[in-house]
């Protein structure tokens, strides 16, 4: 996982544009979360569903008003299916990008992470930090 101005998946590959920043303003600027899950030969040809959620620095579910002015835990959530080509050798791992593109956040300052859940399993390693602070230009 890797925090980005902005993230695109073409052609099985991501496409990142200003990657690796782990200090921005708030109100946040537009930005990307870039995923690049493995997927165990094991795997392919079946059905994977993931979801990000913005967490904050004790792990509490971020909020933001949603469309209707509620407010709602800032996630997303998917699946993707990765096709094992004919002539691939028995084994071998898969790739599968995911591009999630962020619009502007209202965020305290404060330190915050992205986590991912993959099939509804998640560890320590599937997660990027970042530290919001007031105003300014973010920083990498």
């Amino acid at each position: 996982m890797m925090l980005c101005d902005h993230a695109q998946v073409a052609d099985g590959k991501l496409f990142i544009s200003g990657g690796g920043w782990s200090i921005t303003g708030t109100p946040t600027p537009p930005s990307a979360v870039a995923i690049l899950l493995q997927v165990p030969w094991s795997h392919a040809n079946s059905k994977i569903s993931f979801r990000i959620r913005l967490v904050g620095i004790d792990g509490e579910t971020v909020t933001q008003p949603n469309l209707t002015g509620q407010l709602a835990p800032v996630e997303l959530s998917g699946e993707l299916e990765v096709e094992r080509p004919p002539d691939l050798p028995e084994g071998t791992q898969l790739e599968a990008p995911i591009a999630i593109n962020i619009p502007p956040l209202l965020l305290q300052p404060g330190r915050y992470a992205w986590k991912l859940w993959v099939d509804q399993k998640n560890t320590e390693d599937w997660e990027v930090a970042f530290l919001a602070r007031v105003g300014g230009s973010p920083v990498s």
